[in-house]
């Protein structure tokens, strides 16, 4: 029972984080210019950790029932979502015009630790997918079953991220071609819009 709610937790956490969204789109952005990638890995799995704990341990609860919180939440996840992909399109608009001297984007760790906090917790779906989703399933176990669902779940993101991080450096050299980066870049933007277009429509309807 034990083993089949860690490989539940795990399941079920790895189809939450795969989909791409802006941490997965900033990691591979990293990793492409090897700029503190695997810093910016540890730490999406420090917070996803924090969040799916926070979820299981009963937090949905709490996240679920204030609608005040999950307006603040969304309408600052749309504002942050326009505005990445908006550098991300004028990243791609660069690149497709050969613009190779600007179009590696290398920044500070200050930065980058800042640009984390931010895409995570100004992030309605982070909280969606890790404290809501993962915290109500979780939250139907008790006792070793439910800290076996949890281990579980934070493996899965720890694996993920670490994945992604390395691909995407190990790549570098394919992936920060111009035309494949411009490609890239335009895709990050699109997928952002259309997120924080997806968060304008369950709040509107919610």
């Amino acid at each position: 029972m034990i083993f089949s709610a860690a490989i539940q937790g795990f399941t079920l956490s790895l189809s939450m984080i795969i989909p791409i969204g802006s941490q997965n789109s900033m990691l591979i952005s990293q990793g492409i210019n090897k700029n503190h990638h695997l810093t910016t890995a540890g730490l999406f799995m420090l917070y996803d950790a924090f969040l799916i704990s926070v979820g299981v341990l009963g937090g949905s609860l709490i996240l679920g029932t204030n609608d005040l919180l999950f307006t603040l939440l969304t309408w600052g996840g749309i504002a942050f979502l326009l505005c990445y992909g908006a550098m991300a399109f004028k990243n791609a608009i660069k690149g497709a015009h050969g613009d190779s001297e600007n179009f590696v984007n290398q920044k500070s760790l200050k930065v980058v630790v800042i640009t984390t906090l931010i895409v995570t917790f100004l992030n309605p779906h982070a909280y969606i997918d890790t404290v809501m989703v993962i915290g109500s399933v979780g939250g139907q176990y008790a006792g070793e079953s439910k800290v076996y669902f949890l281990i579980g779940a934070i493996l899965a993101s720890m694996t993920w991220f670490a994945t992604l991080a390395l691909s995407a450096a190990k790549l570098s050299v394919q992936l920060s071609k111009p035309k494949v980066r411009a490609t890239i870049d335009m895709l990050i933007a699109l997928v952002m819009w259309f997120i924080a277009w997806s968060l304008f429509i369950s709040w509107s309807q919610s």
